[in-house]
């Protein structure tokens, strides 16, 4: 398998909601939120094998002390095979010096960040305001 890590921004909206569909997340209810809110984010790491989008990361920063990823997806059958590691590789080359790396993990990516150098944060608790429904 050769993926391919990329920061274009060069991404049709098709793939990124078909991405979002496979992995069952529900801002692919909303896709043209969705795609501006990734277009817009700080960072956008995608994976691709071939021409087919297997993966997607973003993070939200102020550009010097914090940052925010709030999506990392992989297509459910690459999953497993260091994709997500690699877009998490890619990020890091811009963020690895920040004062605060933060995200919101659940099930599954929970073990998958902690083997990825994060921990639980302290006696933190996330809270929001959400209209999901995957959680």
């Amino acid at each position: 398998m050769n993926i391919i890590i990329s920061d274009t921004r060069d991404i049709k909206l098709i793939d990124i909601v078909t991405l979002y569909n496979a992995n069952e997340w529900s801002s692919a209810k909303k896709p043209d939120q969705l795609y501006k809110a990734l277009m817009n984010s700080d960072s956008l790491i995608s994976a691709w094998d071939g021409e087919k989008l297997v993966g997607l990361g973003n993070a939200i920063s102020d550009g010097h002390l914090v940052v925010y990823y709030p999506h990392l997806l992989v297509l459910p059958e690459y999953q497993g095979k260091g994709v997500g590691k690699r877009i998490l590789q890619k990020m890091q080359e811009t963020y690895s010096d920040f004062h605060m790396q933060m995200l919101t993990a659940d099930g599954k990516a929970i073990d998958f960040y902690e083997k990825n150098g994060f921990e639980v944060a302290g006696e933190t608790k996330p809270m929001w305001i959400y209209s999901g429904n995957e959680h």
